[in-house]
């Protein structure tokens, strides 16, 4: 009994993962499934089924389940259209029309941006994770490298993200000359899972 806080403790930290990751997976399943559910909701209401009572039985998960499947056949159809050359045309015409509305080309453009930063593979999204001085001398936090260029006075500079904790969506960008910054052994997965953690994760030893 001296120790149920400890135990409770360690209870709750342990369910937490899987009960987000369990929440996540959920929403997002009825989010892809609600398209194609609303299609056979439509099938039902002409009385379609009436003669399949298996079907009636257990109509609202085989609704949400083939709703999903019917919605990813969709998106991966719509993604081979957008791919080839007329479909990319027709994505470009849309991307067009949204540009010109004012507000709604502000927030799809950032929404844009950040999906495809986040969808390339990290060695093209971030490069690599460095330490860097910030926000004053003697503070040190991860950063993300992004890409490379030059200062007016040629001297090589890092582009970087620095990510705030626990959402890495949001950040910072930060240009420094590349002597500013100290490298890492750390890689982009590991970077990422100790800014999530908010550290609770992370190396015994840094190199500063």
């Amino acid at each position: 009994m001296k120790n149920y806080k400890k135990y409770l403790a360690t209870g709750i930290m342990s369910i937490i993962p899987i009960a987000i990751t369990y929440w996540i997976i959920e929403n997002l399943f009825i989010f892809f499934s609600k398209p194609g559910k609303y299609l056979i909701d439509k099938l039902y209401s002409i009385e379609l089924f009436d003669n399949f009572v298996f079907i009636l039985k257990f109509y609202d998960t085989l609704a949400y389940l083939t709703g999903f499947i019917l919605t990813i056949i969709f998106l991966y159809t719509l993604g081979l259209i957008v791919s080839n050359v007329i479909g990319k045309k027709i994505y470009l015409f849309f991307e067009r029309l949204l540009d010109k509305i004012p507000i709604v080309n502000k927030v799809y453009n950032t929404i844009k941006q950040i999906t495809n930063t986040f969808s390339k593979p990290n060695n093209q999204a971030f490069q690599k994770v460095v330490l860097l001085e910030y926000p004053r001398k003697d503070l040190w936090t991860l950063a993300m490298v992004t890409g490379e260029c030059k200062n007016k006075d040629n001297n090589e500079c890092y582009k970087l993200f620095v990510p705030t904790t626990p959402n890495p969506t949001s950040g910072y960008l930060i240009i420094t000359e590349k002597i500013n910054i100290i490298e890492s052994d750390i890689s982009v997965e590991e970077g990422l899972s100790i800014i999530i953690s908010g550290g609770m994760i992370s190396p015994d030893k840094f190199d500063f």
